[in-house]
């Protein structure tokens, strides 16, 4: 996160990977997504939290994301695996504990490391998208 010091991160921008409750898909999974499927340089996020609580990296803090449009610059992206109900239509707050402690551990890295007016907020406040599938202002309304 040293490197991230070179551009201004005041938001953490949670998102999920709109794939089915319990099915695992990798970073690398979602990085073809983006890269093939997307014409991206990179995949879009800079964390993805697997089903097991496990984060994994994705792009370099140091680089702006491709997750939010026109709210990249100062923004980290981070994916948690899910958001989908088993019929792979239906948006559902599919976050298993794991998951929930492995984001509100992150966001407590980020703050102490950056400061603690990183603020936190789902991708649907910015889009008309069900991204992260449920109010990330209610579910973390603890740490905002």
């Amino acid at each position: 996160m040293a490197r991230a010091a070179k551009r201004h991160i005041d938001e953490i921008v949670l998102h999920c990977s709109a794939t089915r409750e319990g099915q695992d898909i990798s970073v690398e999974t979602i990085r073809s997504w983006h890269v093939d499927g997307n014409g991206w340089s990179d995949i879009g996020y800079h964390a993805v939290i697997m089903l097991d609580g496990t984060l994994e990296l994705g792009r370099p803090l140091h680089r702006s994301g491709a997750h939010v449009k026109g709210h990249n610059a100062n923004t980290i992206g981070v994916c948690y695996i899910g958001g989908v109900e088993a019929d792979g239509k239906t948006a559902k707050d599919t976050m298993t504990p794991a998951q929930e402690q492995a984001f509100r551990n992150y966001v407590t890295a980020v703050r102490q490391i950056l400061g603690p007016y990183v603020a936190i907020s789902g991708h649907n406040q910015y889009s008309s998208k069900d991204c992260p599938s449920f109010d990330v202002r209610e579910k973390f309304a603890d740490i905002l």
